[in-house]
């Protein structure tokens, strides 16, 4: 096994990834259609987290820790490369929306960042829908739109 993985917590996010294959493709075809950016990444989060949330084996792998290591984290290269590839398969012309190759990088972390961090310290009462999503919204959507309105400034004469 180590041959293949370079560590424990590589073979478990590997494994967790590969659990949550079929999961990525519940994702877009629940943004299927969705073309604006803000709309498709608080809806991808929400659902995400609305599905995710109380699953033992996801909490154990975000939470547990050895002596003197920090926590799994969802933003390992391999995570944003996934979500990467996720973002790829939505129905949003990324380009269109401002965001070349490093943006839709960080864009993928922060969501991820975002995921993360609702799973494994949510607010009492958790938040659901419409309430969580206005949440994302406020917080992630203008994150997401700083992309195209730079575009649109430095475009102007």
């Amino acid at each position: 096994m180590y041959r293949y993985f370079p560590n424990a917590d590589a073979l478990l996010i590997a494994s967790a990834m590969r659990a949550v294959d079929g999961f990525i493709d519940q994702v877009v075809e629940h943004v299927r259609g969705l073309n604006d950016p803000v709309t498709a990444i608080v809806e991808s989060v929400s659902f995400g987290i609305d599905n995710l949330a109380g699953d033992p084996q996801l909490e154990n792998l975000l939470t547990r820790r050895h002596e003197g290591e920090a926590a799994t984290s969802l933003t390992s290269d391999t995570a944003i490369t996934i979500c990467l590839s996720t973002f790829h398969r939505f129905d949003v012309d990324w380009r269109l929306h401002g965001f070349d190759t490093t943006a839709l990088s960080e864009l993928a972390e922060m969501t991820l960042r975002t995921v993360q961090s609702i799973l494994t310290d949510p607010v009492q009462p958790p938040r659901e829908g419409i309430e969580l999503r206005r949440f994302i919204t406020r917080w992630l959507g203008p994150a997401i739109l700083y992309p195209r309105m730079m575009s649109l400034v430095s475009a102007a004469p």
